[in-house]
């Protein structure tokens, strides 16, 4: 049995865009989600009281970050992600796939996993879809991701193509993992780069594995809006109705609106959390600066 189920309530005849809820074991979630980013554990700056009086419904945690500091196993020993943070609502945790992607001149990519060098120490690490599911099983996440690789654009088409087919692997190995269904769900990833077909038959095989949601995986790495667009148009219709949907790295508000209305149920980006802490707000009338001099 999944540890989460999607309902889905409404969907606007003119846009596309979804209401649903998404029931997990630490409560129920209204989408569309955005979800703050907590890397380490903690989102920066916030308390886990300040996060619940601005409605935050679920929060992001980074699987490669934990691992190398404090440790998985120290998170697990104090009794799982949500002990450790405080914080009790729904919890969704990456598989660190990402981080392969922004360590590429420190890493090794093989059909068995990728080497790294941990990006502070310089000390050989190795990961694979295996280990990837044993640290999320240890954080105790509601929401935990496969291990993908994250192509950077643009990228030549045949490396897209194998890189597709090492993921697939690679989930497919993730779910043969994982153990705890119940108490965790674990999401497929879309890849393939900014070609309509590889998208369209990562989607079609992602799906065939039948992971209780899905996610798009490999955008918002710089390339531009309109091909971010247009690729999501291209997955979505090969992804189930029933199901979330989730557009990882994503956060800007207009992304935010453009990914609603073309059916995706989930965000998640550092940006907001970011441009805060550096003395910016995202207002209703557009962007305040409160370093600027009339502040």
């Amino acid at each position: 049995m999944s540890a989460i189920r999607y309902e889905l309530l409404h969907v606007c005849k003119q846009s596309g865009a979804r209401l649903g809820k998404l029931y997990t074991p630490h409560g129920v979630i209204e989408t569309p989600i955005f979800m703050p980013v907590g890397t380490q554990a903690t989102v920066k700056t916030l308390s886990p009281e300040e996060l619940k009086e601005m409605n935050t419904q679920i929060i992001l945690s980074n699987t490669y970050h934990l691992w190398l500091q404090p440790g998985d196993d120290i998170i697990k020993e104090a009794g799982g992600l949500h002990k450790f943070m405080r914080w009790d609502g729904p919890i969704l945790t990456d598989s660190g796939g990402f981080q392969v992607f922004s360590l590429s001149k420190l890493r090794r990519i093989t059909d068995e996993g990728v080497e790294f060098r941990h990006h502070k120490s310089g000390a050989k690490l190795f990961m694979t879809p295996e280990k990837a599911i044993e640290i999320q099983n240890n954080l105790g996440s509601d929401i935990m991701m496969s291990f993908d690789e994250c192509v950077e654009l643009p990228a030549d088409y045949k490396y897209v193509k194998e890189s597709v087919e090492r993921t697939l692997r690679w989930a497919e190995r993730g779910l043969k993992a994982h153990k705890d269904t119940d108490k965790q769900a674990l999401f497929g990833i879309v890849q393939g780069g900014d070609f309509e077909d590889l998208r369209e038959y990562s989607a079609r095989k992602t799906v065939e594995l039948d992971f209780p949601g899905y996610s798009i995986g490999g955008l918002s790495v710089g390339e531009s809006k309109e091909t971010m667009y247009r690729i999501i148009e291209t997955t979505i219709p090969h992804l189930p109705t029933n199901k979330p949907r989730y557009l990882m790295g994503v956060g800007s508000a207009d992304a935010l609106i453009e990914g609603s209305i073309r059916g995706i149920d989930m965000f998640d980006c550092v940006l907001p959390t970011r441009i805060a802490r550096h003395g910016t707000a995202m207002t209703s009338s557009g962007r305040v600066v409160i370093r600027n001099q009339q502040y």
